[in-house]
C-alpha cells in the first residue's frame, strides 16, 4: 500500500482516515488544493486572451504581440515537460508541486507590475515552465491520495479546476480587469498561488518519487499502438482551437459586439454543459461521442466563418463550440490512459502535455499572425481545416485509439 510522509519522519497508508478526509471518504481538502491549482495554471496560461486591448495599450505593443504571451507560455512548457518530468521523476512529489505553485505566484507577480514587453514576455517563459512542470503530476497526484475504486472520482474533482477557470475564472478576471485594470488580474491569481503554496504544505500528503527501475522508457510509450493517433488529435484541435479562441476579443469587435467578457462567459459557461453531458455518454459511448463534439467544434467554426459578423450568430456559435470543446479533452485523455496503462501514465501525459502546448503555442502564433496581416475575419477559416483534420484522425483512428466500446 502506498505510503505518505507525515512530515516527522514517519509515514502511513494514503488511504487511511485522516482530518482533511470529508463524508464522502474523499480526503477533499487535499483534492481541493490540486483543484486549485489546476484553476491557477489555467488562469495564468489564458488570462491574457481576455486582457489583449488593455495589456496592449500599457506595454505599448499589438494585441498580437500580446497574444504572444500565450505563445510564450505554452511555448516554454512544451519544451520542459518531457525532459523535467524524467528529471524530477526520482524527487519527493509535495516539494516539487510546492515550487511550480511559488513560481506561478512570482511569475504572476512579476507581470502584474512590469511595464516592459521583453519583462513581462521572460515571466511568461518562466511560468510556462512552472506549468509544464505540474500538468504532468496533478492527475497521478490525485490518484496516489485515494484507494484504487476511488481514483476516477478523485481525479475528476481535481480536473474540474480547468472548466472552472474556463467558466469562471477567466471571464471574471476580465471584469476584474475592466473595473481596476488588467494587473489587478494578475495580481489576483499571484496572491492565490501564494495561499496554495501553504494549503498545499498543510493538507496535500507527500509521496515518494519513482524508482529509477520502475520507470518505463519514453520511446516504448511512444510505440504503443494509438498513441501516436491520441497526439495526432490533440494537436490539431488544440492548434486549430487556440487560433481562434488567443484572438476572441478581436474577433467579438470585428462582429460588433465589443463586450468580451460575457463572449468568454458564455464559452465557459457552455463547457460546464459539455463536461456534464461527457460524464454521462463516454462510458457507452466514447467513440461517437467523441466524433460528435470534434464535428460541432467544426461547424460552430464555420458558422463563425460564414455569419460571424452578426452577434445573432456569434454568442449560439461560441456556446456550441464551448460545449463541445468541454468534452473533448477528457474523452481524449480517457482513451490516452486507456491505451498507455496506469503504469505508464505519468509519462504519457507528459508527452500530451508537451503536445498540447504545442498546439496552444503554435495555434496562439498562428492567429497572431493571421490577425496582423489579414484581420480577424480570417480567423475562424484558418482554424477550421486544423479542427477538421483533427476529426479525420479520430474517425480513421477505429482500432487502437478509439475504438467504439
Amino acid at each position: 500500500m502506498p505510503t505518505v510522509s507525515t512530515g516527522n519522519g514517519t509515514s502511513m497508508p494514503a488511504a487511511g482516515p485522516s482530518p482533511a478526509t470529508g463524508t464522502s471518504g474523499l480526503p477533499l481538502w487535499g483534492l481541493l488544493a490540486l483543484f486549485t491549482a489546476a484553476f491557477t495554471a489555467v488562469m495564468t496560461e489564458l488570462l491574457p486572451a481576455g486582457l489583449l486591448p488593455g495589456m496592449s495599450q500599457s506595454l505599448g505593443v499589438s494585441e498580437g504581440r500580446v497574444g504572444f504571451l500565450v505563445t510564450g507560455y505554452a511555448a516554454a512548457s512544451f519544451v520542459a515537460a518531457i525532459p523535467l518530468t524524467a528529471a524530477l521523476r526520482g524527487l519527493r512529489r509535495r516539494p516539487v508541486l510546492i515550487g511550480a505553485l511559488a513560481g506561478f505566484a512570482v511569475c504572476n507577480a512579476v507581470t502584474a507590475v512590469s511595464s516592459e514587453y521583453w519583462l513581462t514576455f521572460g515571466a511568461r517563459l518562466l511560468a510556462g515552465v512552472m506549468g509544464g512542470t505540474m500538468w504532468a503530476m496533478l492527475a497521478g497526484y490525485a490518484a496516489r491520495m485515494v484507494p484504487a475504486e476511488r481514483r476516477g472520482r478523485a481525479i475528476a474533482i481535481v480536473l474540474a479546476g480547468i472548466t472552472v477557470a474556463l467558466s469562471l475564472g477567466i471571464p471574471a478576471g476580465t471584469a476584474l480587469a475592466s473595473l481596476f485594470g488588467w494587473r489587478a488580474a494578475f495580481g489576483t491569481v499571484a496572491v492565490l498561488a501564494g495561499l496554495l503554496v501553504g494549503w498545499v504544505r498543510l493538507r496535500v500528503p507527500d509521496f515518494p518519487g519513482e524508482p529509477a527501475a520502475d520507470r518505463a522508457p519514453l520511446r516504448r510509450i511512444a510505440a504503443v499502438p494509438g498513441i501516436l493517433a491520441v497526439l495526432s488529435t490533440t494537436l490539431l484541435l488544440l492548434l486549430g482551437h487556440q487560433t481562434m479562441y488567443t484572438y476572441l476579443a478581436p474577433f467579438s469587435e470585428h462582429a460588433g459586439f465589443g463586450r468580451t467578457g460575457v463572449v468568454l462567459l458564455v464559452f465557459g459557461a457552455a463547457t460546464v454543459a459539455g463536461i456534464w453531458l461527457t460524464g454521462a455518454l463516454i462510458d457507452r459511448h466514447p467513440r461517437a461521442t467523441l466524433l460528435g463534439a470534434l464535428a460541432v467544434i467544426a461547424t460552430a467554426h464555420l458558422a463563425l466563418a460564414l455569419f460571424g459578423t452578426h452577434p445573432a450568430v456569434l454568442l449560439p456559435a461560441v456556446a456550441a463550440w464551448g460545449a463541445a470543446f468541454g468534452g473533448a479533452p477528457t474523452l481524449i485523455q480517457t482513451a490516452l490512459v486507456r491505451i498507455s496503462g496506469p503504469s505508464r501514465a505519468d509519462v504519457a501525459t507528459a508527452m500530451q502535455t508537451t503536445v498540447y502546448n504545442a498546439g496552444i503555442a503554435a495555434g496562439s502564433l498562428t492567429g497572431g499572425v493571421v490577425l496582423e496581416s489579414t484581420g480577424p475575419g480570417a480567423l475562424p477559416w484558418t482554424a477550421l481545416p486544423l479542427i477538421a483534420a483533427a476529426l479525420t484522425v479520430a474517425w480513421a483512428s477505429r482500432r487502437h485509439a478509439y475504438p467504439a466500446h
